[in-house]
């Protein structure tokens, strides 16, 4: 029975050696959280906020997802992309914190 032409990456996962699935699964990443974090920017750029704070967050997020990216597109060394994820995570929280005290 012949294969229709076109495939979904998903169906790709157990063919493609896996270092090249991790560069793969780092692209999906980079369409999740980072949308928050444009629109947390967004927000407190509209928003008119003088925050240094805010902006040093909004480095280290950038740095951090920077840094989580090399580490998943060259070992994937798990321990330590959680660690850059757990860390970004709690800058953009702290950038929505800013953000929502802003709007209300």
């Amino acid at each position: 029975k012949p294969q229709p032409g076109g495939r979904r990456g998903a169906d790709l996962e157990g063919v493609l050696p896996d270092h090249v699935n991790w560069k793969a699964h780092n692209y999906t990443h980079l369409h999740e959280q980072p949308t928050v974090f444009y629109a947390l920017c967004c927000i407190l750029a509209i928003t008119g906020i003088d925050s240094t704070l805010a902006v040093q967050l909004a480095w280290g997020y950038l740095v951090l997802r920077i840094a989580h990216s090399i580490v998943q597109a060259t070992t994937n060394y798990v321990p330590v992309r959680f660690l850059l994820f757990l860390l970004s995570s709690l800058a953009l929280a702290g950038m929505a914190a800013i953000a929502v005290r802003a709007t209300f």
